[in-house]
């Protein structure tokens, strides 16, 4: 299948036509919407059905080889390096302040949990395997980049280490008890302990609504993204810029690794999604707590309003072709 292919196919899936619905609801400035507590449970849906399949496929695997613990260290590594490379760019190419730069480079060290859940129905669309421990990758590519980026803001204005020092308590406890990764491990160790057994039981609850419950969640994905768009006045061309070619750095890094380890073509794609998403859930929160000074009106519509949109549109189809040429 050939890039444009892929492209028109995603285009035309029913989760990304209901995201596309929800943000030109949104720019219409129309009522629909969905409620806090509905899109809360659609979350935690998300979360835990990503999860437990992840752990009944690892189940699955016959042995936990090299090139398993091999993707977990590489994407520690690159989520604790990707945030240095941002915010050199960052500095080099536009004038925000230095708590802004450092807060907007962590969120693309970080991933995006609704790309990665994009990703992998995008890959179940296809009929394409990949193997269940990325989900655990998931989880793990949260804490280094919200570290690197608290290190470059520390680095680059020493008056930020005592207003982290006071947050430190509550922003471990943000990263280590964030409700999303906690479920995530919990579905993903219940799903590893029960096996087959267990997909039997469960999977008329998390395997056939997935789709209709995916395509909702988008929808209201959609909206609030809209709803950011008021921020982009505060961006110059730069910036937007970035958001555009920073998930493309992470994306060669990303494929880089996974032809390295010799990564399967579906978990590759994966593994590069993660590589070039950006937060905009537990980043956002711990820079909140850590880095009150960073202007959240740049870093959260930068992560959510434009490389968010860019990845699951164009993104996730290029990364998939890119994978089939280099690993097959």
């Amino acid at each position: 299948m050939d890039i444009l292919s892929l492209f028109s196919q995603n285009l035309l899936s029913p989760a990304i036509l209901f995201f596309a619905l929800g943000a030109f609801a949104g720019f219409l400035k129309s009522d629909l919407d969905v409620p806090e507590s509905i899109s809360r449970y659609l979350s935690i849906y998300l979360m835990m059905a990503i999860g437990f399949k992840g752990g009944v496929a690892i189940a699955q695997t016959p042995s936990i080889d090299t090139s398993v613990v091999a993707t977990i260290f590489a994407g520690l590594a690159i989520g604790f390096i990707q945030p240095f490379i941002g915010y050199k760019l960052l500095k080099l190419t536009t004038k925000i302040d230095s708590p802004t730069a450092a807060a907007v480079a962590a969120h693309y060290g970080s991933i995006s949990m609704v790309t990665f859940v994009t990703a992998t129905n995008f890959l179940n669309s296809n009929s394409i395997i990949y193997a269940g421990y990325i989900v655990a990758i998931v989880a793990l590519m949260e804490a280094p980049a919200i570290l690197s980026g608290l290190f470059i803001a520390h680095r680059a204005d020493p008056k930020t280490i005592k207003a982290a020092e006071k947050a430190a308590p509550t922003l471990s406890k943000e990263i280590f008890t964030n409700g999303a990764i906690l479920l995530l491990i919990g579905a993903f160790a219940v799903g590893w302990i029960t096996g087959e057994p267990g997909m039997d039981q469960l999977g008329g609850f998390l395997v056939t609504p997935f789709q209709g419950i995916l395509a909702l969640f988008l929808l209201d994905m959609g909206l609030l993204v809209s709803r950011q768009l008021n921020h982009l006045k505060e961006f110059t061309f730069k910036l937007v810029l970035f958001g555009l070619y920073m998930p493309l750095i992470g994306a060669a890094g990303g494929l880089a690794v996974s032809t390295l380890i010799g990564l399967d073509v579906g978990t590759a794609t994966l593994f590069t999604t993660l590589c070039a998403s950006a937060s905009y859930i537990a980043v956002p929160a711990a820079m909140r707590l850590a880095l009150p000074q960073a202007k959240a009106a740049i870093y959260l519509p930068m992560s959510l309003a434009i490389t968010f949109p860019f990845n699951i549109v164009f993104g996730i189809p290029a990364y998939y072709s890119m994978a089939q040429m280099l690993l097959k």
